[in-house]
């Protein structure tokens, strides 16, 4: 198991390198990704006036969601690691009057205080099972919510669960020469909560009471459209800075290699449907102290 330390300095660093292409395909992940987030959005039922944080808000999307939901007497606060992706976020969003959607950058393991606190509702898109230091992130989110707050949260399942994931690396691996290293055991992930025992442990220890984790399926529909496709696997994915600084050539390339590894996923002239395996999670913090 990789110390703490060096697993949030290589986090800060993969994000940094990935932010841009998460930020170029922002409004296609919006779209494809929906239901990444949906479950988890719906149990939260954030309400007119409720104050909201959305821990891992890349590029805005979600935050943006929510700020429509509890309107303008509410408050909607992203919080993310990656700088450029919170600069992304506040320009796809911005409000004259600065009405809308509030955007941070910071880690919610080592930050103070997330701006906004106390928060009526967490809610978070695959956001947790990346954490270096998943109780100290926890329970700093449920120090920023109020006594009884609630939080919903999606992680991916195994990788059985989510068989297409691994396709944008691997299928652009032998392309783009060597990529940042993979997780290993619970190291941060796509499937580093793949086990709902650990994670309803780790919330435990966080403080949450009312924890409950069960599996959501749902299927991504993306466009019959290839080459669109792989690229926006590869951009959002460890592949994304070789990629970026490939030639035009050896990127095309990668894309091809990811369209084929994705192929049994596509109907000609309908598109791909990619099924995805969740962990819907539901908690709350200490109903008397958020301390």
């Amino acid at each position: 198991m990789t110390d703490t330390t060096t697993l949030r300095v290589r986090n800060a660093d993969f994000w940094a390198q990935t932010a841009p292409g998460w930020a170029r395909q922002a409004d296609r992940h919006d779209e494809i990704g929906r239901p990444l987030g949906a479950v988890a959005l719906e149990q939260l039922r954030p309400q007119p006036g409720e104050r909201v944080l959305d821990v891992g808000c890349g590029c805005g999307g979600t935050t943006a969601q929510i700020a429509r939901a509890v309107g303008p007497s509410g408050s909607a606060v992203g919080l993310d690691l990656a700088e450029a992706m919170v600069a992304t976020a506040r320009s796809r969003f911005a409000v004259p009057g600065g009405a809308g959607p509030q955007f941070v950058t910071g880690d919610i393991e080592t930050i103070d205080a997330v701006p906004g606190a106390p928060f009526d509702a967490v809610y978070s898109r695959m956001t947790l099972m990346l954490l270096a230091d998943p109780v100290a992130g926890l329970t700093t989110i449920r120090r920023s919510m109020r006594a009884g707050g609630r939080m919903a949260a999606t992680v991916f399942r195994d990788g059985r669960a989510n068989p297409w994931l691994p396709s944008a690396l691997l299928g652009a691996a032998a392309h783009l020469g060597p990529l940042p290293p993979l997780p290993i055991g619970d190291d941060p992930g796509p499937f580093a909560f793949a086990d709902a025992a650990r994670m309803t442990g780790l919330l435990t220890a966080a403080g949450f009471t009312d924890v409950d984790i069960h599996p959501h399926d749902v299927t991504l529909d993306a466009p019959d459209d290839p080459e669109a496709v792989a690229e926006w696997l590869i951009e959002i994915s460890p592949a994304s800075n070789a990629y970026r600084d490939a030639e035009p050539t050896t990127q095309a390339r990668a894309r091809a290699g990811v369209a084929r590894l994705l192929e049994r996923f596509r109907t000609a002239g309908a598109g791909y449907r990619l099924p995805t395996g969740l962990w819907l999670t539901t908690a709350h913090s200490d109903r008397t102290s958020t301390r």
